[in-house]
């Protein structure tokens, strides 16, 4: 039998005879159980962390996606047949970029790597021209790049490891996020079948958001990333500039980086500039620079919408989160996963130490409760997959009358109108 813990004073704690008294305290088992299944979590958690890491890029990637398979259904097309035309699509560009740019790039590479003796030559000779850096100038032409490579075996075999598992997971993550889409009537079913029903429409409001947030954030990046390198490529070109598609291609990959990727992106670009002159290189540092600005101050709340406007505080805190936990690939989900966190705690309507509940607040209540209402009379008696497409035809409709009527106050973007079903 399990004894209720408590305080022994001490007087109590001693017996009449000035004897210590020995006081037992025993867990229930059920704290126990608790205390081993949070054991067990943290644990799960720590040693899986790739199998995490590849279930939430595929679930970014069906947020991402499913708008187009959704677009599809809308125009008579069996889910099955869209899905499958989506992924051929998608790897079809893929393979054709690969194959428009590849050879290119590697031929690029190899000529840089030609012309290696002429450019650090010239790097060391515009180091001799001040005092202060004329000490690195025959460190650099004296670069032994054997030693360099010996020393760095570990280091490369290590890198190449790790860069074929990140294509390994990457290749799982499509294929896991593929076949999630063809089963997803049964996924979503299952899901809610071990929620109770009287919160079925919040659930199916949580979904459509997230897939708003992370389906918009995957389809933003790769837009931004796109015009990135096409800006590059096209001020290259213009400026004369040798090997334009390799860099180009390299800052639109940066571009992926918050925070770093501005250095990524110009720095290379303004360096193979400077082989054409110092005003060609003074030219391409102020068109990036102008186009930097332009992204993230027009482009980049244009294309994410209201979803992914973070604090500055949230962005770099996630990022340092990320990139701690999973490195790079944790570094590009952080963002869309503390967005996602920030509107689980709107949705579930977390009350904070001295918040005040907000008229909106109340009138979100009383949709919620005329929303919940209509559910139960029309999913009466209903499987569980049948009340889930139920609830999110209910959910998206309620978010579409939301966006009609904060556009018509002007405070909507276009971007965050809702993908129904």
């Amino acid at each position: 039998m399990s004894a209720t813990p408590r305080r022994v004073t001490p007087a109590a704690a001693a017996s009449p005879g000035g004897k210590p008294r020995m006081v037992r305290i025993e867990l229930t088992f059920k704290s126990l159980l608790t205390v081993l299944a949070i054991l067990a979590g943290v644990w799960l958690v720590v040693h899986a962390l790739p199998v995490l890491v590849v279930l939430v890029a595929a679930l970014m990637l069906v947020g991402a996606l499913n708008p187009y398979v959704a677009w599809l259904e809308r125009r008579k097309v069996r889910r099955g047949f869209a899905i499958f035309l989506v992924f051929a699509i998608g790897a079809g560009l893929a393979v054709t970029l690969c194959v428009l740019t590849v050879p290119t790039v590697i031929a690029q590479v190899k000529a840089v790597a030609g012309h290696e003796p002429q450019i650090r030559e010239k790097i060391a000779g515009y180091l001799e021209q001040s005092h202060l850096t004329a000490i690195l100038a025959d460190s650099i032409r004296n670069v032994s790049y054997t030693e360099v490579l010996k020393s760095s075996q570990t280091v490369l075999f290590t890198a190449g490891t790790r860069g074929l598992e990140i294509v390994a997971y990457g290749v799982a993550a499509i294929f896991l996020s593929f076949y999630m889409m063809i089963d997803r009537d049964r996924l979503r079913g299952a899901l809610f079948a071990v929620v109770p029903r009287s919160h079925h429409i919040r659930l199916s409001r949580i979904l459509l958001n997230l897939e708003t947030i992370v389906g918009g954030y995957i389809r933003g990046q790769l837009f931004t990333c796109l015009l990135m390198g096409g800006f590059i490529l096209a001020l290259l070109l213009a400026c004369g500039v040798p090997n334009a598609l390799a860099i180009a291609m390299f800052g639109g990959v940066m571009d992926l980086l918050p925070y770093i990727g501005i250095f990524l992106t110009m720095g290379p670009a303004v360096l193979a500039a400077w082989g054409q002159g110092p005003a060609v290189a003074g030219v391409v540092f102020a068109l990036m620079l102008a186009y930097e600005e332009l992204e993230s101050r027009v482009l980049v709340p244009l294309v994410y919408g209201r979803e992914l406007r973070l604090p500055s505080s949230v962005v770099f805190f996630s990022l340092i989160v990320g990139t701690a936990i999973a490195g790079l690939v944790g570094a590009l989900l952080a963002l869309p996963m503390a967005a996602a966190v920030l509107m689980l705690v709107e949705e579930l309507r977390l009350e904070l130490p001295g918040e005040t509940v907000q008229p909106e607040d109340l009138a979100q209540q009383q949709a919620d409760s005329r929303g919940e209402q209509e559910y139960e009379r029309r999913a009466e008696s209903m499987p569980a997959n049948q009340a889930a497409a139920i609830a999110v035809e209910i959910s998206g409709k309620r978010k579409m009358d939301e966006f009609a009527a904060a556009h018509v106050h002007g405070v909507a973007d276009k971007k965050d109108a809702p993908e129904l079903e």
